[in-house]
This record gives C-alpha cells, sequence and structure tokens, in this order.
C-alpha cells in the first residue's frame, strides 16, 4: 500500500506526463518518450543489454483479467502495418486455466533481452535497438528463416505474398515502420517504435477497448494507456507479474498479469 507521499508523488508523475505528451493527449492518447521521472530499475530492467542503454527501455504490459478476446489489438495492429488478414504480428489465443475457466492471452513479440533470433541471423538483418526493441532490416533480409525456427514464441512471419497497397507517403520502408512488407522477408512485432520513440502508445494499445493493454518504459518506470498512467514497477509487484517462458533465460519484455486474488478495482 503506497504512503500519502508516495501517492501525491505519482499523482505529480501523472501531472508531468500528461503535460509531457503535448498534443498527443489532447488526441486521447499518453505519452511516452522524453520522461526521466525515475531512475529506478524494475523486474528484469537490470538484465544485460547488448551494447549500450538508452534512455528508454520499452515494454508491453496485459492484464488477462480484462482481456475478452475481442482481437481488436491484433486488427488495429494490421491495419496500421497494412497486413494481410491472414498476418497476425499480435495474435490473441483462448487458453485453459489450471481449475477448467478460460482467458485470452495477446501475444506479440517478446522483445527478448537475449534474442535468440538476433544470434542465427546470418547476415545481421536482425538487431537490437539501444532502447531493446529487436527490428528487422528486410533490406539486408534473405530470407532463410532461421530466425523463425530460432524464435521459442513463434513470434515471426514470413511474407510470401507482394504487400498491400500503401499511400505513396509510405513507398519507403523501415525497421522501425517496416511498410510496406518486402516479399521473401521476415515481419514481426516493433512495438510500434514509430510511435514509442515520439510519445505515442503502440496500436494495439490504443486500440483495446478494455483498456488491457499498456506500454510502459523500465527508465522512467511509467506505464500508459489511453486513459491513464500508473508507476509500472508497482503495478507488476503488486499483481505479481509473470512473463513467458521465462526459465529460457531470453529476457521477455512482454509482462502478464493473471490474477491471483488481489484486491482488484474495476
Amino acid at each position: 500500500m503506497e504512503n500519502n507521499g508516495d501517492a501525491e508523488k505519482l499523482k505529480m508523475n501523472r501531472r508531468q506526463f500528461l503535460k509531457g505528451a503535448g498534443t498527443l493527449a489532447m488526441a486521447g492518447a499518453a505519452g511516452l518518450a522524453g520522461l526521466h521521472l525515475s531512475q529506478q530499475k524494475v523486474m528484469a530492467a537490470d538484465e544485460p543489454m547488448n551494447g549500450d542503454t538508452s534512455d528508454h527501455q520499452w515494454v508491453l504490459v496485459f492484464d488477462l483479467r480484462l482481456c475478452d478476446g475481442c482481437k481488436a489489438c491484433t486488427q488495429a495492429c494490421q491495419k496500421e502495418h497494412y497486413l494481410p488478414p491472414e498476418q497476425e504480428w499480435i495474435k490473441v489465443f483462448q487458453m485453459a486455466g489450471p481449475l477448467g475457466q478460460t482467458y485470452f492471452l495477446p501475444k506479440p513479440c517478446m522483445q527478448c533481452v537475449d534474442a535468440p533470433c538476433v544470434k542465427v541471423c546470418p547476415v545481421k538483418a536482425t538487431y537490437k535497438t539501444k532502447d531493446g526493441v529487436t527490428l528487422v532490416d528486410q533490406q539486408k533480409c534473405i530470407g532463410c528463416r532461421m530466425c523463425m525456427a530460432a524464435c521459442p514464441y513463434q513470434s515471426r512471419y514470413f511474407n510470401w505474398n507482394d504487400p498491400l497497397p500503401v499511400p505513396s507517403t509510405l513507398a519507403k520502408p523501415t525497421p522501425e515502420f517496416p511498410v510496406p512488407g518486402v516479399k521473401g522477408t521476415v515481419g514481426k512485432c516493433e512495438f510500434c517504435l514509430h510511435f514509442m520513440r515520439f510519445g505515442k502508445i503502440p496500436a494495439c494499445v490504443s486500440a483495446c477497448v478494455m483498456r488491457a493493454a499498456w506500454a510502459g518504459d523500465l527508465v522512467s518506470d511509467i506505464m500508459a494507456n489511453p486513459d491513464e498512467t500508473k508507476k509500472l514497477s508497482t503495478f507488476l509487484k503488486e499483481n505479481d507479474a509473470y512473463r513467458l517462458k521465462e526459465e529460457l533465460g531470453t529476457g521477455p519484455r512482454v509482462y502478464y498479469i493473471a490474477g491471483h486474488a488481489q484486491n482488484y478495482q474495476y
């Protein structure tokens, strides 16, 4: 339980957060970039990075207590990246719990700290950025699909067909925003880095009607959805956050809240 001082500090952080978002807040999206509210490391933030770190280390958080499996996140991602219907960079699975209950689990790229896909790429088309996101340079990718075989989360997809038509302003793809995709190469979720670096939350987070999805930054210790901000470390700790296949040691940057009888107010 936070004391009054902590609560007041968090309120101040929220005001700073919204102020820093500028015009994005006016548009209904909470900003993430440009924040230096705290240097406190939280849950896996102290894991070694390959090379220098930056002012931000991006993560996603999914509250499975709220996810209803509507797949609005998937559809928003497809729309933003001009993906064909059969290609889903964020899949939503219906899962069975230990007592027979069902729940839904969205699964994007895990943006692993120690990413197997990076290690096996023979042409260094797959690489990590300083802010912790793994990208694919489709201009270098030779389509060998070794990265797909190495990914323990099956979060990579091969572009078998020609890309969908895109506006002329998007004629030149970049690793941060690989639109249009390149036939014969591999594509995947890139945490909407073209948004995150400019203070805008990812398409999947914006589209989640249930507000089950959050974007966060381990460095500033802030997480946000279109309606509110929270202290990331506190939320993860108090709600017993976990990550998929942690035992593999890949250091995934996607956190899940399953819910274990916490006093949660809807």
